[in-house]
């Protein structure tokens, strides 16, 4: 159909016939990434190589990072003076829009304060709840009930399929700012072919979670370090999947008191015994730790410490030392145990506040004003 405002009176049935990519949609965003990519280089910027969104620029040792996301871009850096440069600088080649400290995008809500900054998606999970009319349901304390295993339960009766993958599609997204419910949500990703009884069931308690738990959020404390230590958390969980016998890995990583990367995810080869489960999960971990390090030595332009991985199984330490550093870490301290099973309602809470113990205090209660 004609374009509204530009109907042609008498020949409203007639369209441009799009014989190819007219206006180069297929080509637009490479031909894009191009044109910044060349301009940030010849504003001296450095593209990383172990995440080419990310760009780089040390100057008389201030440091100015851009990261970019398709047509916007995020700066922080060292020095005012510089990002204001920056700015003019791109306003003089691009016709660009200001926006100011960042306080909310992509339905992420982001509050900056002197000590730091948090992040919630409160309006986000607001709108899942009412979508799904589970807005004035009655909260409960955990995302999973403990020991639930669910299966593909074939002989139970099918339940609304585009509802159920509605509601997982909404919920892995508020995954950004909410690790606590990354094992409950992936496990019902399993099942979205042909979702069962159970299944919504399941789902049904994680909605009433969130509807208990709909500001918490993440906070990131600024350090006094320069560069604050990387720590990771790696955990297993031993034929969690009672389909098809596999198990569940998880892992969590610490840029100094503050969470910047997690996972929970399925194992793609069936482990013969808990040690070798564990060891398949601290490769997976090691990988991560290795890419994050790199990543955090080419921003700061400096060697990193060599990045340590806690782990609560003594077989699976003597197995991994040669590829990273690890340290034994007792079971009930293991920040990555929420991301592998379900948990009972005050091992879940404590496992949560280990995650972010910042969750139920600032995020949770009253959050300062954007800009303050």
């Amino acid at each position: 159909m004609q374009p509204e405002g530009y109907e042609k009176k008498g020949e409203e049935g007639k369209v441009y016939k799009l014989n190819k990519a007219l206006y180069g949609l297929r080509q637009a965003p490479r031909a894009w990434n191009n044109k910044l990519n060349q301009i940030l280089c010849e504003l001296q910027f450095k593209k990383c190589s172990k995440e080419p969104s990310v760009y780089r620029k040390l100057e008389e040792g201030e440091l100015l990072i851009v990261a970019v996301y398709v047509g916007d871009l995020f700066v922080t850096g060292t020095n005012r003076k510089m990002i204001k440069e920056f700015k003019d600088n791109m306003s003089s080649k691009f016709d660009m829009s200001d926006l100011g400290k960042l306080t909310y995008y992509l339905g992420i809500e982001v509050c900056q304060y002197e000590n730091g900054i948090s992040l919630v998606q409160r309006s986000y999970a607001s709108k899942i709840l009412e979508e799904d009319g589970m807005d004035k349901c009655n909260p409960v304390q955990t995302p999973m009930e403990l020991g639930l295993k669910l299966s593909k339960a074939e002989h139970e009766k099918e339940i609304d399929a585009t509802r159920f993958r509605r509601n997982i599609g909404c919920l892995r997204y508020l995954l950004h700012t909410r690790p606590d419910l990354s094992y409950s949500v992936g496990v019902l990703s399993r099942f979205m072919q042909s979702p069962r009884e159970s299944h919504g069931a399941a789902m049904k308690q994680v909605l009433r979670y969130l509807r208990g738990s709909i500001s918490y959020g993440l906070t990131f404390e600024r350090s006094s370090l320069k560069v604050p230590k990387l720590i990771g958390y790696r955990d297993s969980s031993y034929e969690s999947d009672p389909d098809d016998g596999k198990s569940t890995t998880g892992h969590i990583f610490y840029l100094g008191e503050s969470p910047i990367t997690w996972s929970s995810q399925k194992q793609d080869t069936v482990a013969l015994s808990s040690c070798e489960a564990e060891f398949m999960a601290g490769t997976e971990a090691a990988r991560q730790a290795i890419w994050l390090q790199d990543l955090l030595s080419e921003i700061m332009d400096q060697p990193s410490e060599r990045v340590t991985i806690l782990i609560d199984n003594q077989s699976a330490i003597a197995l991994t030392r040669n590829l990273i550093a690890v340290e034994h870490v007792p079971g009930e301290k293991q920040k990555a145990d929420i991301l592998t099973k379900a948990l009972g309602r005050i091992k879940f809470k404590e496992m949560r506040e280990f995650i972010d113990h910042h969750q139920e205090s600032e995020v949770a209660t009253e959050r300062p004003e954007p800009g303050a």
